[in-house]
């Protein structure tokens, strides 16, 4: 299992839309194949700062579906409200 997490830094009059559009795609993300596990978090001591935290049955599942048409879709909205360059972790469990 790979534990995937992104920490996203965003513009402070676009968290709003952010919200939304995880909450619109979590779904879909969810129903991905291989993605066993998806929550979106957030920095308690800064409210532009957002993490998404998912659960992938292998590397292999999470690269399909960041190459997934669905991803090409929205990653470039997403990208749009970015104040920052996002940093991202993949992760086995201990």
């Amino acid at each position: 299992m790979i534990v995937r997490i992104v920490k996203l830094t965003l513009q402070s009059d676009k968290t709003e839309d952010f919200l939304a559009f995880f909450a619109k795609h979590k779904k879909e993300i969810t129903s991905f194949p291989g993605c066993l596990f998806l929550q979106g978090l957030h920095d308690i001591n800064n409210n532009n700062i957002f993490f998404t935290y998912s659960h992938w049955k292998n590397e292999a599942a999470l690269n399909a579906y960041r190459d997934s048409d669905f991803f090409q879709s929205i990653w470039p909205q997403a990208k749009l409200w970015f104040a920052e360059k996002p940093e991202a972790w993949s992760n086995t469990p201990l």
